[in-house]
């Protein structure tokens, strides 16, 4: 099993990395947040990544995470009944692992529905089965972090409300403003979210 590649990046999508290792090409699909960081690291030098290999009848795949953490609560959704690998990804892709965690060990159902592609149900199982199961990686966390991206996030979804917008469209542009500018201030990030909103 392949749980850490150190390689050459050739070619970078949002939906995955083609990572030349020693002559060979290996295709990882990673989530959002590892492309961004890959994406700020575009000199040509060689990345790590750690790695999961996913073993299906049919198929073997890679999935890469900038962060050992990352790796360790993909590990962590995909033993969630319901949740494959892809769907995984895309949870990553959601929001930053900082404010996964901090929301799952929350049981913060609310915000965690506000991830394209996941209801309240799948909301409640991941509170339900993964609860426990992240405190500890919650707990390394600082408490600043914990609370104030999600807090300040928060409080860009109500800034959206009272400007007219209905509760979930103002929370989903905000997640997709905040993957885009996962360091913005707040005023930068209520600006894409608005532009997100005024093509909508």
């Amino acid at each position: 099993m392949i749980g850490w590649l150190r390689g050459t990046p050739r070619r970078l999508t949002p939906d995955g990395l083609l990572l030349e290792v020693g002559g060979v090409g290996y295709l990882l699909h990673v989530p959002l947040t590892t492309f961004y960081e890959l994406r700020k690291r575009s000199d040509g030098g060689p990345v790590e990544l750690f790695v999961h290999t996913h073993v299906r009848e049919d198929a073997l795949e890679l999935y890469g995470f900038w962060t050992e953490r990352e790796r360790t609560l993909f590990e962590k959704l995909i033993g969630v009944s319901g949740i494959g690998p892809r769907l995984a990804r895309v949870i990553l892709s959601g929001m930053p692992p900082e404010d996964l965690l901090a929301a799952i060990a929350g049981g913060d159902v609310a915000r965690l529905s506000t991830i394209p592609g996941i209801g309240r149900k799948t909301a409640d199982r991941m509170v339900l089965e993964l609860r426990d199961k992240v405190q500890a990686l919650a707990a390394e966390l600082p408490e600043e972090a914990r609370t104030a991206a999600s807090t300040e996030d928060r409080d860009l979804a109500r800034a959206l409300v009272n400007l007219g917008y209905r509760e979930r469209q103002a929370e989903q542009a905000v997640a997709e403003a905040r993957r885009e500018l996962p360091e913005g201030a707040f005023h930068e990030v209520l600006k894409a979210s608005l532009r997100r909103l005024s093509r909508a």
